[in-house]
């Protein structure tokens, strides 16, 4: 009835991020003390998050704007500023980095959990669903094989997560393409390839938050049952009705909370309906892409983009939401001709080989000349890709200055071949040859911060040890 309603979800572009982010201490270790920054920072939308060395902050959206990267930028570099001199006081750092090199297993268990009911609820479910300790197994140049009985390392990985407000009509084309090019933004983005000490994949984050939170048995994996944590099923064929059936027919309930509300009264009296039940469901679902209904604005729908890692620089992670940005708006209208000749299966194996590999990676990609899928380099495909990307930001509204200022990071980025995670790879092989391996992660966060702070792009970060 809602997505019947011809007015319904109707607007101008908006743009909202959320930043998810580690405490450290004067060592570069994982410090658990995000119930104190909170008390000191006193703001709303700087929120708790799974373990007690995170935290995580809702920026406020920018609605309709000729410069929105460049508001939401202004914003994240104000939040760290201001987060860094609360940290101080206490003997602390913030780092925005998608897994923290230094992290140990000492640091994860249960007693790392913030200590809100929900994450202990969701903790408790997840683990009772499965009935055994989660297994976690990642194999990259190191090998990770471990069994662990909670869900505390899911709090390991801290993401940079974008929504980008989409017309109903326009939902099904933009998410698809969504889905079609993140594995290249991820590619571009990747800043996590150290866990426990082991070098794993440039963005280890993908395989990490995916095992540590699966429940699923081995009759469910033999039957192809989709874990929480996934990519997709498929093309969406019409609207995001699809998406929010397919959560609700796959996915049981984590939460049993009811609200009173009758959406359909809201919806006689001209109202939104607020879908209590049905967000709080979505919320605890873990697509890469996920559908988001909001009430907010008489109801409209949003993707939320939540590959990409944190860091590592604020400038980084704007350039490549308007550059995702940019390909959903610039694609759109061509995706219906690239879909039938691109199965859902190779766009899925592109996002874990953008994972695994970063810009190292080739990817399956469609040649409409010949009408074959090729394998191809992912940064020989961002470039084709690159001028749809600015047709889009400009059909958005987006101001020829801010285009050409974002455009020139992610051409830089390819042009140097260098993300968060190359960037520590390099300097970790360096400190390698004269440290031990505990020592040269230490002292990999202590350069990675000092760079974090000069406010470049990651490919103007020194390599000098």
């Amino acid at each position: 009835m809602l997505l019947a309603q011809p007015e319904f979800g109707r607007g101008a572009p908006s743009f909202g991020a959320e930043l998810e982010l580690y405490i450290i201490n004067e060592q570069g270790a994982a410090k658990p003390n995000n119930a104190v920054l909170l008390g000191l920072m006193n703001d709303k939308q700087l929120t708790w998050e799974l373990n007690r060395f995170n935290l995580e902050y809702n920026f406020m959206p920018v609605m309709q704007d000729k410069a929105p990267f460049t508001k939401i930028k202004k914003q994240m570099t104000d939040l760290l500023s201001c987060l860094t001199d609360s940290a101080k006081n206490r003997q602390a750092r913030i780092l925005p980095i998608g897994i923290l090199p230094t992290l140990q297993a000492k640091d994860l268990g249960l007693k790392a959990l913030t200590g809100l009911p929900r994450y202990h609820i969701l903790a408790k479910t997840l683990r009772s669903k499965r009935g055994s300790d989660f297994h976690l197994h990642i194999h990259g140049e190191d090998v990770l094989d471990l069994h662990w009985p909670d869900i505390s390392p899911e709090g390991a990985a801290t993401s940079f997560q974008f929504h980008y407000r989409v017309n109903p009509d326009d939902f099904a084309a933009a998410y698809n393409v969504a889905q079609l090019t993140i594995p290249l933004v991820l590619a571009l983005s990747a800043n996590s390839p150290f866990f426990l000490g082991r070098k794993l994949w440039q963005e280890t984050r993908i395989a990490l938050f995916k095992q540590a939170t699966d429940y699923r048995t081995q009759y469910a994996v033999n039957k192809h049952f989709p874990a929480r944590v996934f990519y997709g099923l498929g093309w969406v064929r019409k609207d995001v009705y699809a998406l929010f059936a397919e959560a609700v027919c796959l996915f049981d309930p984590i939460f049993p909370v009811c609200s009173q509300e009758n959406p359909f009264a809201q919806l006689r009296a001209g109202e939104a309906p607020a879908l209590s039940e049905l967000r709080l469901h979505v919320g605890s679902i873990w697509n890469w892409n996920r559908p988001i209904y909001d009430p907010f604005d008489n109801g409209h729908l949003r993707i939320e983009l939540r590959a990409l890692p944190a860091g590592p620089s604020p400038t980084n992670m704007l350039a490549s939401a308007a550059l995702i940005s940019g390909l959903m708006r610039g694609l759109q209208e061509h995706v219906i001709k690239i879909l039938p000749e691109f199965p859902f299966h190779y766009a899925e194996k592109n996002f874990y080989r953008a994972a695994k590999y970063g810009l190292n990676a080739c990817l399956f990609w469609p040649n409409l000349r010949t009408g074959k899928l090729q394998q191809r380099p992912v940064i020989s495909i961002l470039k084709d890709l690159l001028p749809f990307a600015q047709d889009g930001l400009s059909q958005l509204g987006i101001e020829e200055t801010e285009i050409r200022q974002q455009m020139e990071i992610i051409h830089a980025g390819m042009e140097s071949r260098m993300n968060g995670a190359q960037w520590q790879i390099n300097v970790f092989d360096k400190l390698i040859q004269s440290e031990d391996r505990q020592t040269a992660l230490a002292q990999l966060v202590e350069l990675y911060y000092k760079q974090y702070q000069t406010g470049k792009a990651v490919h103007e970060w020194s390599q000098k040890i």
